[in-house]
Protein backbone atom coordinates (compact mmCIF):
# COMPACT_ATOMS: atom_id res chain seq x y z
CA UNK A 1 0.00 0.00 0.00
CA UNK A 2 1.05 3.48 -0.68
CA UNK A 3 1.83 5.76 2.02
CA UNK A 4 0.92 8.76 0.38
CA UNK A 5 -1.63 8.47 -2.37
CA UNK A 6 -3.37 11.47 -4.46
CA UNK A 7 -6.29 10.62 -6.79
CA UNK A 8 -7.58 13.24 -9.23
CA UNK A 9 -6.80 15.97 -7.20
CA UNK A 10 -7.64 19.49 -8.39
CA UNK A 11 -6.01 22.62 -6.40
CA UNK A 12 -4.81 25.76 -6.86
CA UNK A 13 -5.17 29.69 -5.83
CA UNK A 14 -8.27 31.91 -6.03
CA UNK A 15 -10.12 29.59 -8.71
CA UNK A 16 -7.04 28.87 -11.06
CA UNK A 17 -6.34 25.55 -10.62
CA UNK A 18 -2.90 24.56 -10.48
CA UNK A 19 -3.34 20.96 -10.46
CA UNK A 20 -5.90 19.48 -12.73
CA UNK A 21 -6.74 16.00 -12.18
CA UNK A 22 -3.11 14.73 -10.62
CA UNK A 23 -2.97 11.53 -9.45
CA UNK A 24 0.22 9.62 -7.58
CA UNK A 25 1.33 7.26 -5.17
CA UNK A 26 4.20 7.50 -3.08
CA UNK A 27 5.91 4.46 -1.43
CA UNK A 28 8.43 4.55 2.01
CA UNK A 29 11.72 3.66 2.02
CA UNK A 30 12.37 5.95 -0.63
CA UNK A 31 13.42 9.69 -1.53
CA UNK A 32 11.39 11.12 -4.51
CA UNK A 33 11.93 14.60 -6.19
CA UNK A 34 9.83 16.63 -7.62
CA UNK A 35 11.36 18.60 -10.34
CA UNK A 36 9.96 21.20 -13.04
CA UNK A 37 9.86 24.73 -13.44
CA UNK A 38 8.75 27.35 -11.53
CA UNK A 39 4.84 27.60 -11.78
CA UNK A 40 4.94 23.45 -12.65
CA UNK A 41 2.84 22.47 -9.24
CA UNK A 42 5.69 21.71 -6.86
CA UNK A 43 4.70 23.45 -3.70
CA UNK A 44 1.21 23.20 -4.69
CA UNK A 45 1.32 19.50 -4.68
CA UNK A 46 3.42 19.20 -1.15
CA UNK A 47 0.50 21.76 0.09
CA UNK A 48 -1.93 19.32 -0.56
CA UNK A 49 -0.36 16.10 0.59
CA UNK A 50 0.20 18.22 3.83
CA UNK A 51 -3.54 19.26 4.47
CA UNK A 52 -2.18 22.80 4.54
CA UNK A 53 -4.81 23.90 1.63
CA UNK A 54 -7.54 21.38 0.37
CA UNK A 55 -7.87 19.99 -3.03
CA UNK A 56 -11.53 21.09 -4.84
CA UNK A 57 -11.80 18.14 -6.40
CA UNK A 58 -9.91 13.97 -5.61
CA UNK A 59 -8.31 12.71 -2.60
CA UNK A 60 -5.63 12.19 -0.54
CA UNK A 61 -4.46 9.19 1.62
CA UNK A 62 -2.52 8.96 3.75
CA UNK A 63 -1.54 5.50 5.25
CA UNK A 64 -4.74 4.63 4.13
CA UNK A 65 -6.95 7.22 5.69
CA UNK A 66 -8.36 10.15 4.04
CA UNK A 67 -6.08 12.90 4.98
CA UNK A 68 -9.17 15.39 5.39
CA UNK A 69 -10.56 13.00 8.13
CA UNK A 70 -7.83 12.83 10.94
CA UNK A 71 -7.26 14.72 13.64
CA UNK A 72 -4.52 17.88 13.45
CA UNK A 73 -2.62 15.25 16.05
CA UNK A 74 -2.86 12.36 14.14
CA UNK A 75 -1.84 14.57 10.79
CA UNK A 76 1.39 15.63 12.79
CA UNK A 77 2.32 12.24 14.23
CA UNK A 78 1.98 10.98 10.76
CA UNK A 79 3.10 13.98 8.05
CA UNK A 80 5.73 16.70 8.76
CA UNK A 81 6.90 19.40 6.58
CA UNK A 82 9.27 22.31 5.69
CA UNK A 83 7.93 24.73 4.03
CA UNK A 84 10.10 26.96 1.19
CA UNK A 85 10.26 29.76 3.66
CA UNK A 86 10.58 28.98 7.15
CA UNK A 87 12.65 31.95 8.66
CA UNK A 88 12.21 31.85 12.48
CA UNK A 89 13.01 35.61 13.91
CA UNK A 90 13.07 34.48 17.63
CA UNK A 91 16.12 33.86 19.45
CA UNK A 92 15.21 30.19 20.23
CA UNK A 93 18.88 28.21 20.02
CA UNK A 94 18.68 25.45 17.36
CA UNK A 95 17.65 22.41 19.67
CA UNK A 96 14.79 24.86 21.25
CA UNK A 97 13.69 24.84 17.46
CA UNK A 98 14.31 21.15 17.04
CA UNK A 99 12.37 20.68 19.98
CA UNK A 100 9.15 21.81 18.23
CA UNK A 101 8.66 18.64 16.52
CA UNK A 102 8.41 16.90 19.47
CA UNK A 103 4.67 18.97 19.96
CA UNK A 104 2.93 16.42 18.70
CA UNK A 105 4.20 13.40 20.31
CA UNK A 106 3.35 14.42 23.60
CA UNK A 107 0.86 16.48 25.91
CA UNK A 108 0.40 20.07 26.28
CA UNK A 109 1.60 20.07 29.76
CA UNK A 110 4.29 17.28 29.49
CA UNK A 111 7.79 18.09 29.58
CA UNK A 112 10.17 16.39 27.42
CA UNK A 113 11.38 12.86 28.37
CA UNK A 114 14.20 10.85 27.55
CA UNK A 115 12.53 9.74 23.82
CA UNK A 116 11.77 13.18 23.36
CA UNK A 117 15.77 14.17 24.12
CA UNK A 118 16.89 11.25 21.81
CA UNK A 119 14.83 12.15 18.74
CA UNK A 120 16.29 15.44 19.04
CA UNK A 121 20.39 14.79 19.49
CA UNK A 122 19.35 12.14 17.13
CA UNK A 123 17.73 14.72 14.26
CA UNK A 124 20.48 17.22 15.05
CA UNK A 125 23.21 14.91 14.08
CA UNK A 126 21.13 13.85 10.81
CA UNK A 127 22.20 17.45 9.48
CA UNK A 128 25.36 17.90 10.96
CA UNK A 129 24.50 20.13 14.12
CA UNK A 130 24.88 18.66 16.72
CA UNK A 131 27.77 21.29 17.69
CA UNK A 132 25.49 23.92 17.48
CA UNK A 133 22.86 22.95 19.20
CA UNK A 134 23.26 25.67 21.39
CA UNK A 135 23.50 28.35 19.19
CA UNK A 136 20.96 30.98 18.70
CA UNK A 137 19.02 31.11 15.13
CA UNK A 138 19.16 34.54 15.08
CA UNK A 139 23.54 34.27 15.00
CA UNK A 140 23.73 31.49 12.21
CA UNK A 141 23.57 31.45 8.45
CA UNK A 142 20.55 30.86 6.60
CA UNK A 143 21.98 27.28 5.89
CA UNK A 144 22.11 26.49 9.44
CA UNK A 145 18.61 27.78 9.76
CA UNK A 146 17.70 25.60 6.95
CA UNK A 147 18.84 22.87 8.45
CA UNK A 148 17.82 23.20 11.77
CA UNK A 149 14.14 23.43 10.25
CA UNK A 150 14.73 20.08 8.42
CA UNK A 151 15.87 18.43 11.33
CA UNK A 152 12.38 19.98 13.34
CA UNK A 153 10.65 18.00 10.86
CA UNK A 154 13.08 14.91 11.54
CA UNK A 155 12.30 15.06 15.47
CA UNK A 156 8.33 14.76 14.90
CA UNK A 157 9.11 11.29 13.74
CA UNK A 158 6.44 11.60 11.18
CA UNK A 159 6.17 8.39 8.31
CA UNK A 160 5.52 10.67 5.50
CA UNK A 161 8.07 13.99 5.00
CA UNK A 162 7.47 16.96 2.78
CA UNK A 163 10.19 19.06 1.95
CA UNK A 164 10.00 22.34 -0.30
CA UNK A 165 13.60 22.99 -1.26
CA UNK A 166 15.66 21.12 1.06
CA UNK A 167 18.80 22.12 -0.26
CA UNK A 168 17.80 25.90 -0.41
CA UNK A 169 20.77 28.40 1.48
CA UNK A 170 23.19 25.08 1.25
CA UNK A 171 26.52 25.48 -0.33
CA UNK A 172 27.07 21.46 -2.65
CA UNK A 173 28.82 19.62 0.16
CA UNK A 174 25.81 20.16 2.88
CA UNK A 175 23.40 19.98 0.35
CA UNK A 176 24.82 16.31 -1.01
CA UNK A 177 25.09 15.07 2.78
CA UNK A 178 22.10 16.00 3.67
CA UNK A 179 20.31 14.66 0.84
CA UNK A 180 22.18 11.51 0.69
CA UNK A 181 21.21 11.34 4.54
CA UNK A 182 17.49 11.95 4.21
CA UNK A 183 17.77 9.44 2.18
CA UNK A 184 19.29 6.80 3.95
CA UNK A 185 17.19 7.41 6.34
CA UNK A 186 14.05 6.86 4.07
CA UNK A 187 15.35 3.19 3.21
CA UNK A 188 16.35 2.71 6.92
CA UNK A 189 13.33 3.55 8.94
CA UNK A 190 10.53 2.91 6.19
CA UNK A 191 9.59 6.67 5.77
CA UNK A 192 8.44 8.40 2.84
CA UNK A 193 10.28 11.48 1.45
CA UNK A 194 8.44 13.44 -0.79
CA UNK A 195 11.00 16.94 -1.75
CA UNK A 196 10.93 19.50 -4.34
CA UNK A 197 13.82 21.15 -6.19
CA UNK A 198 15.26 22.76 -8.76
CA UNK A 199 19.16 21.65 -9.05
CA UNK A 200 18.28 18.57 -11.82
CA UNK A 201 21.88 17.48 -11.09
CA UNK A 202 21.58 16.82 -7.68
CA UNK A 203 18.59 15.37 -7.77
CA UNK A 204 19.91 12.71 -10.18
CA UNK A 205 22.57 12.14 -7.72
CA UNK A 206 20.52 11.29 -4.29
CA UNK A 207 17.05 10.44 -5.63
CA UNK A 208 15.37 7.23 -5.96
CA UNK A 209 12.80 8.71 -7.68
CA UNK A 210 12.04 11.79 -9.69
CA UNK A 211 8.76 12.96 -10.88
CA UNK A 212 9.04 15.48 -13.33
CA UNK A 213 5.86 17.97 -13.28
CA UNK A 214 4.44 20.68 -16.02
CA UNK A 215 1.79 22.63 -15.91
CA UNK A 216 0.20 20.97 -12.96
CA UNK A 217 0.73 17.60 -14.73
CA UNK A 218 2.64 14.59 -14.72
CA UNK A 219 5.50 14.68 -17.53
CA UNK A 220 7.29 11.84 -16.72
CA UNK A 221 7.58 9.44 -13.35
CA UNK A 222 10.69 6.85 -12.68
CA UNK A 223 14.43 6.11 -11.88
CA UNK A 224 16.38 9.26 -12.50
CA UNK A 225 18.46 7.86 -15.86
CA UNK A 226 14.80 6.78 -17.26
CA UNK A 227 12.83 10.60 -16.51
CA UNK A 228 15.72 13.24 -17.18
CA UNK A 229 16.52 12.62 -21.34
CA UNK A 230 16.78 15.61 -23.61
CA UNK A 231 13.30 15.21 -24.97
CA UNK A 232 11.75 15.68 -21.64
CA UNK A 233 13.97 18.00 -20.00
CA UNK A 234 13.64 20.43 -23.01
CA UNK A 235 9.03 19.94 -22.75
CA UNK A 236 9.38 20.58 -18.89
CA UNK A 237 11.58 23.53 -18.69
CA UNK A 238 11.34 24.73 -22.32
CA UNK A 239 14.79 24.64 -22.89
CA UNK A 240 17.57 22.61 -25.06
CA UNK A 241 19.76 20.48 -22.94
CA UNK A 242 22.63 18.23 -23.08
CA UNK A 243 22.60 14.87 -20.90
CA UNK A 244 25.85 12.76 -20.21
CA UNK A 245 27.31 10.39 -18.18
CA UNK A 246 27.84 11.06 -14.36
CA UNK A 247 31.70 9.32 -14.00
CA UNK A 248 30.79 8.42 -10.75
CA UNK A 249 28.17 5.15 -11.72
CA UNK A 250 26.62 6.46 -15.09
CA UNK A 251 23.90 8.23 -13.97
CA UNK A 252 22.46 11.22 -16.11
CA UNK A 253 24.34 14.84 -15.82
CA UNK A 254 22.44 18.08 -17.57
CA UNK A 255 23.70 20.79 -19.04
CA UNK A 256 22.12 23.77 -21.00
CA UNK A 257 22.71 24.22 -24.68
CA UNK A 258 25.03 26.74 -25.81
CA UNK A 259 22.36 29.88 -26.73
CA UNK A 260 23.10 30.42 -30.14
CA UNK A 261 25.14 33.26 -31.21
Amino acid sequence: MALLELQGVVAGYAGRPVLAGLSLSVEAGALTVLLGRNGAGKTTLLRVASGAIRPTAGTVHVAGADLAARSSVERARLVSGVPQEDVADFAFTLREVVALGRASRRSALAREDAADFAAIDAALAAVGLSADADRAVTEVSGGERRRASIARCLAQDARLLLLDEPAAHLDLGHALRLLASLAALARADSRAVLASMHDVNLAALVADRVVLLDAGRILADGRPADVLTPARLEEAFRSPVRVLRHPDGGGPVVVPARPPS
